[in-house]
């Protein structure tokens, strides 16, 4: 079963620094239906204007995943990593007993665009840890590239949890498939550009959610960034 999410139904707020889109139940918006889908709890697409950024804050218990679209953002954090994250960057920070970071916007001329995704560990009370991995955009051209993973394989960053999550970029004839083992589900965030996933055509900020399905397809791509996470079943 394929049930699709629009981008203007996500929960949006605007903060003038900041402007923030919801997919999931977030800070001051709720939404009963859309809380988390298995261990896929956040996926926020940030917008921040120059200059400005998130002061230092603490989390615990939460694997943070950053993947940056356009701009720079600069990140610190308590186990004194200090870095500036550009497109193809990955970082995985897992907060575990207890972690403070700050992201900023690395320019004071440009606003920097990225999407926060959060996923809940498979266990608590983990050593807080950070890791940052870069993928060329060759890696992902016309496939699905595996970016995060539990064993980190492939050079994919590591996530303290049973998710694999990959990254492609499409346009027209090229294509994908994923095949989704028994028990699995799956949930694909477009990007931006326009795709058709299993035949249903989505936009930039839709999103489909796959359960009880053996395959995803992808394909049919105009300037499609695409995200697939491969989820364990409810």
């Amino acid at each position: 079963m394929n049930t699709i999410r629009r981008s203007a139904d996500r929960g949006h707020a605007d903060h003038g620094w900041l402007a923030s889109q919801h997919s999931f139940s977030f800070s001051e918006y709720y939404d009963a239906e859309h809380v988390e889908f298995g261990p896929l709890r956040v996926i926020n697409e940030d917008r921040v204007v120059p200059g400005a950024g998130f002061g230092a804050h603490g989390h615990n218990d939460m694997e943070i995943i950053s993947y940056v679209l356009s701009g720079a953002l600069a990140h610190k954090d308590s186990l004194g990593n200090g870095s500036t994250l550009r497109p193809g960057d990955v970082q995985r920070m897992s907060a575990g007993t207890g972690i403070r970071h700050s992201e900023y916007n690395g320019s004071n001329t440009e606003p920097v665009h990225f999407l926060q995704i959060w996923i809940k560990p498979d266990r608590r009370g983990l050593a807080p840890s950070y890791e940052e991995t870069r993928f060329e955009e060759h890696e992902k051209r016309g496939r699905l590239r595996l970016i995060a993973s539990a064993d980190g394989a492939d050079r994919s960053v590591t996530v303290h949890q049973d998710v694999r999550l990959y990254a492609g970029l499409f346009d027209g004839d090229e294509h994908a498939s994923l095949p989704l083992a028994e028990g699995r589900r799956a949930y694909v965030h477009i990007v931006r550009g326009a795709v058709e996933v299993n035949g249903q055509p989505l936009s930039g900020g839709d999103a489909l959610k796959a359960s009880g399905e053996k395959n995803l397809t992808i394909a049919a791509g105009r300037d499609a960034e695409v995200l697939v996470f491969d989820l364990p079943g409810a």
